[in-house]
């Protein structure tokens, strides 16, 4: 398996102009302020290496704080970001394998790294965060789940802008608890005017456990591996070249 599931999620191709109206950049407030004050345990931190930054929801909240250089596979995410993060640097590039030829004080990778769908994935990712980091820089990894404490979830939401709106409802749960993915399925109704349609997304993620995650990061060559409570009970992995 390469990592990438058969069929890609539809929110980040064709569904990529609907993205802020499932999760708007607003919400995204108390979340960066955490990811801030992580990076501001570790020393001087100034540029940032943001790989898998999607439609920059993030990053809206961290650039007045870092310089920000954002990585993202697809080309429709990085337009959305583009729009509300206009002074960044934005490039089209896979997490696994993409190469800058300069290091960055930290390299903060949010909820992409769930795309990791097996070890082989979340070394490569590891290990472009490595190499792109200055002596002393600092990593930051945040899964949305580990093996250790999953459980099945649902979740619903949604936003209006104008004549548009889109509504969700997101089902979190494991078809095969012996592989290393679970799945996400979500249905959407989306609005134009007075035109409602229904569409399904499936997204396959990654899950591993808190000790293959802590290995994967000591075997890139990580040091002083830590995990931190995380927004929305989730676990942040931090750790130094």
């Amino acid at each position: 398996m390469d990592g990438t599931p058969d069929v890609a999620p539809k929110l980040y191709g064709e569904l990529a102009d609907w993205f802020h109206l499932l999760t708007a950049p607003s919400e995204y407030a108390d979340e960066a302020a955490v990811y801030g004050r992580l990076l501001g345990t570790v020393g001087r931190v100034r540029s940032v290496l943001e790989l898998g930054s999607g439609g920059g929801n993030n990053a809206f909240h961290l650039r007045a704080h870092y310089d920000l250089t954002l990585v993202d596979a697809s080309d429709r995410m990085l337009a959305l970001s583009r729009r509300i993060n206009p002074g960044c640097e934005h490039i089209t590039a896979d997490m696994r394998t993409v190469r800058l030829d300069r290091q960055f004080d930290a390299v903060f990778i949010h909820d992409a790294i769930d795309y990791m769908l097996t070890l082989d994935d979340l070394h490569a990712a590891m290990t472009t965060a490595h190499v792109h980091l200055r002596p002393g820089g600092v990593a930051l990894l945040c899964p949305d789940h580990l093996r250790d404490s999953f459980g099945p979830s649902t979740d619903h939401g949604g936003h209006d802008e104008g004549a548009r709106g889109l509504r969700y409802l997101e089902w979190t749960w494991d078809p095969d608890p012996s592989d290393t993915t679970y799945t996400i399925d979500f249905a959407y109704l989306l609005r134009d005017g007075t035109d409602v349609r229904a569409i399904h997304d499936r997204h396959v993620c990654g899950l591993f456990t808190r000790e293959e995650w802590r290995l994967a990061l000591a075997e890139t060559g990580f040091r002083r591996i830590e995990v931190h409570r995380g927004p929305d009970g989730t676990e942040v992995f931090s750790a130094i070249r």
